[in-house]
């Protein structure tokens, strides 16, 4: 008896330190999402001022040198872009000014800012207004007193300025989320280090019980070295479950709460399973029945290994989910590296990887490419593209030949638009903002992944300066539409300097 309620405290007191442990790593990990997406709204808000600042500074850059031009050939045709910035550039100024409201360490410049742009808006004016009515000389005059380059030249350092300090409060960010991944890490570590103790000890006490348990009745200890043998079994599961626990790195999301929550539940059922064995283990043999060992078996053999094996499941999602993460984070903070590419010969040895997919089924690809060549980071363009190739494939109508077309042109100044267009099941209206969030899918799940591709298609793609859409209809198709810039370096010298 006084082996028998020692085993019962003993089991107990193993539960309890096994969900007090549990919910500690429950509640740091709620803490650090919401840190996280604390860090996440605060990048995405410097990622809009900085992309505001460069956008207006670039604009008030075409249309001095669409002014110059002019006054240098006096070619009509460089007022096409001196007229297509000064158009935009009121929507630029109030984006800006929209981005930066309520940041004291901006809004101080503002108003020196405007007078500034206002002052380079009516030298230029003045210019070409000369330049027009037949006086160019009197325009070249004003150019050469240097008033407009000084202009041009405080406004770009005010601008340079605020990117400057963009980018050193990104960074601080950066370094802020590796702090708090650092600190998951070594929670979730020591989580598992004291899981694993708890799991040790309650083997330890029951082989105990059970060696006590075999000198008296031969039966049972058939039965007690069955269930050393699955303890074990299911040791090694966590252990192998927890050296995967301890790569967690850089940012969690919500999606690991439902991963934690099955798990708490089927400790329960773990409890309950304990429970039957117990009663029938520790009741006198005349006191047995065949109702209590019936129980005690069903435990050993169903009850608990599936709790178990619903454990160990939960356990391996948390992993997927985190090294999806890493992915996205890790390439996330790989310097770029910017190189001249030709367009067409790069889609088409991508295209090259699912031709023999396509081709199969009697589908087919066409590529257009109207850009010779431009000057990106050649991984992040190879994964890009890759990941919407495969989607197209993996998503294709059944019953109807894939058609994929890829087509690419010059959109703007400066920029290029790749089209990636199939004709595959489509995405439903309200799904196509939804695909591009981390582990969010849209239309039926009948094909295997974690809904990573699109958000990291986009993370890619902005890292390069450039963004992604789609337009789709279900049963029609989807086109996804990649904008981004002709040439890289210029970016990756404004981040760098």
């Amino acid at each position: 008896m006084k082996s028998g309620i020692s085993f019962l405290r003993s089991t107990m007191l193993m539960l309890a330190v096994g969900i007090v442990i549990l919910l500690v790593i429950v509640a740091s990990s709620l803490w650090l999402v919401h840190q996280n997406a604390k860090y996440s709204d605060l990048t995405v808000e410097l990622r809009r001022v900085r992309n505001a600042t460069l956008d207006l500074f670039l604009t008030i850059q075409s249309a001095e040198s669409g002014q110059r031009g002019f006054l240098l050939t006096e070619d009509p045709t460089y007022l096409d872009p001196y007229a297509e910035a000064i158009s935009e550039l009121p929507a630029r100024r109030t984006t800006f000014s929209n981005n930066i409201a309520g940041k004291p360490d901006y809004e101080t410049h503002l108003v020196e800012l405007n007078t500034l742009i206002d002052r380079k808006i009516k030298e230029m004016e003045d210019t070409i207004a000369s330049a027009k009515a037949g006086d160019r000389a009197a325009a070249l005059d004003l150019v050469a007193t240097d008033a407009g380059k000084n202009t041009m030249s405080a406004i770009r350092h005010i601008l340079e300025r605020f990117m400057a300090q963009t980018d050193e409060r990104l960074r601080v960010i950066v370094d802020d989320q590796l702090s708090a991944a650092n600190n998951l890490q070594w929670v979730t570590l020591s989580g598992a280090i004291a899981i694993l103790l708890v799991v040790g000890g309650s083997v330890a006490i029951i082989l105990q019980h059970v060696r006590d348990l075999s000198r008296a009745r031969a039966e049972l200890e058939v039965l007690n070295v069955g269930l050393e043998t699955r303890v074990e079994e299911r040791t090694r599961d966590l252990i192998r479950a927890n050296e995967e626990i301890q790569r967690f790195a850089y940012i969690v999301t919500h999606d690991l709460r439902a991963p934690l929550v099955n798990i708490m539940g089927f400790l329960s059922e773990f409890e309950n399973g304990l429970k039957d064995l117990r009663n029938h283990m520790l009741a006198a043999p005349d006191k047995r029945t065949e109702e209590s060992e019936r129980l005690a078996r069903l435990a050993v053999e169903e009850d608990l290994p599936e709790a178990m094996g619903f454990i160990r499941s939960s356990t391996r999602k948390m992993d997927a989910l985190i090294n999806a993460i890493l992915k996205i984070s890790r390439d996330g903070q790989r310097k770029l590296l910017p190189e001249p590419l030709d367009l067409k010969a790069t889609i088409e040895a991508t295209a090259a990887s699912i031709h023999h997919q396509i081709s199969a089924s009697g589908g087919e690809v066409a590529i257009s490419v109207k850009v010779p060549q431009i000057t990106t980071d050649r991984f992040s363009l190879d994964q890009i593209l890759g990941n919407l190739f495969d989607n197209a494939v993996k998503y294709q109508k059944p019953g109807r030949p894939l058609k994929l077309n890829i087509a690419a042109y010059a959109e703007g100044r400066g920029r290029i638009r790749i089209d990636v267009k199939d004709n595959g099941r489509g995405i439903a209206e309200r799904d196509q903002e939804r695909v591009f969030e981390l582990f969010r899918r849209a239309g039926d799940q009948d094909q295997p992944g974690e809904g990573i591709g699109l958000a990291y298609v986009r993370s890619l793609i902005r890292n390069l300066g450039g963004d992604i859409i789609v337009r789709s209809e279900l049963d029609s198709g989807s086109t996804f539409i990649l904008t981004l810039p002709s040439d890289l370096t210029k970016i990756v010298r404004s981040m760098e300097s």
